[in-house]
């Protein structure tokens, strides 16, 4: 029987199917969220939910590094799986994966470019007017479908052969905002329209959850995938022996989201 396995954030889209995966392969794992209650910044929180474990999955749920030095701490010595970003050297996601460095030798970094299930932000305006308002809609990205994310994710709780190692994750292909809604609209039945949305419109809705100098940060990202379309790596294919899920897939198993 493997070392059981922490998974913070549990409950989410990427964590519900990181337990599903540990506990098909018959590995004990403790499963944590902040729907049970938990908080990631709370030490007592953490040192309890992490006393027994040898591998952990982390999730980061801020949208700062503030607690990254104490939430380390309490993972010395683990092996530790952390969905960080592609974009980490100039974000907290960096931060974050430097506080593990420095209490770890067997972290495994998860790379991911922008997760697919971002788009179900656009489902209410499906639903409501059947159109989509997004900044730049030529901008194209290699969205990942979260099963992938966790695939690779529990690959790397039950095998040291990660550790040490990043992993850069996308999609199969990097496709157009326009062309996203499209497939959503495949999937679900229905002719759906973008339209686009003015970057000051866009900015203040972010404002709501991020803060400014994010919200420039992708907003100007967002804008330079329009003419340089984000990465495609095979790294999903590599480490599962399967090619990434591609967005029509994932539009598939979230149909019933946007009806």
């Amino acid at each position: 029987m493997s070392e059981s396995a922490l998974v913070i954030g549990a409950t989410g889209n990427i964590g519900r199917h990181v337990v599903a995966g540990l506990r098909e392969r018959g590995a004990p794992v403790r499963a944590v969220s902040r729907r049970d209650g938990f908080d990631l910044a709370s030490p007592p929180d953490l040192a309890d939910a992490a006393e027994s474990a040898g591998s952990v999955f982390l999730i980061w749920p801020f949208m700062t590094a503030e607690h990254a030095g104490a939430v380390a701490d309490r993972l010395a010595g683990k092996r530790v799986v952390y969905v960080s970003a592609m974009s980490a050297e100039t974000g907290f996601w960096g931060e974050v994966e430097t506080a593990i460095r420095g209490v770890t030798d067997r972290w495994t970094f998860l790379r991911p470019s922008g997760f697919a299930t971002n788009t179900l932000g656009w489902a209410d305006q499906i639903k409501d007017t059947g159109t989509v308002r997004v900044p730049y809609p030529a901008a194209r990205r290699s969205l990942i479908h979260e099963r992938d994310i966790a695939d690779v994710a529990v690959a790397a709780l039950l095998d040291d052969a990660h550790a040490g190692r990043t992993h850069v994750l996308t999609g199969p292909e990097a496709i157009s905002q326009t062309e996203q809604v499209r497939l959503i609209g495949a999937a679900t039945g229905r002719d759906l329209r973008v339209a686009e949305q003015p970057r000051a419109e866009a900015r203040e809705g972010m404002l709501t959850w991020a803060t400014p100098e994010w919200a420039e940060t992708a907003l100007d990202y967002w804008a330079s995938l329009a003419h340089t379309p984000e990465p495609v790596t095979r790294t999903v294919e590599e480490l599962t022996g399967r090619p990434a899920r591609t967005f029509a897939a994932w539009a598939r198993d979230h149909a019933a989201d946007f009806s």
